[in-house]
């Protein structure tokens, strides 16, 4: 089953605050990093999110994953370096979103 973003291209986008003069420049990295934002986002809920909301008989996709997805993306496009002072793990809010979806197993 091919996975479908919950983030465009262009809400990463105006996330980012892009103006028209960038261009599509980076739209190859913009989108590895929406997929490579869900994907972790994903294994941190312990679900894929198309399975669970958004579908047929299902409620809409809470807005707060997409947030949390956008948060995450962006945050890798803007800090590309993996180490250094005052990095985070990931953004404030992300994992606080998460936990409020997250599916809990023992």
């Amino acid at each position: 089953m091919i996975q479908v973003a919950i983030l465009t291209l262009d809400q990463l986008k105006e996330h980012l605050a892009f103006t028209d003069d960038i261009g599509t420049a980076d739209d190859a990295l913009l989108t590895r990093l929406i997929a490579a934002a869900q994907n972790h986002i994903e294994r941190l809920l312990g679900f894929v999110i198309e399975d669970t909301y958004g579908g047929v008989d299902q409620d809409p996709i809470p807005p707060s994953l997409v947030e949390a997805v956008s948060q995450l993306a962006a945050w890798w496009y803007e800090i590309r370096e993996a180490a250094g002072e005052g990095h985070r793990e990931v953004p404030y809010g992300v994992r606080e979103i998460v936990t409020e979806y997250r599916e809990f197993t023992f």
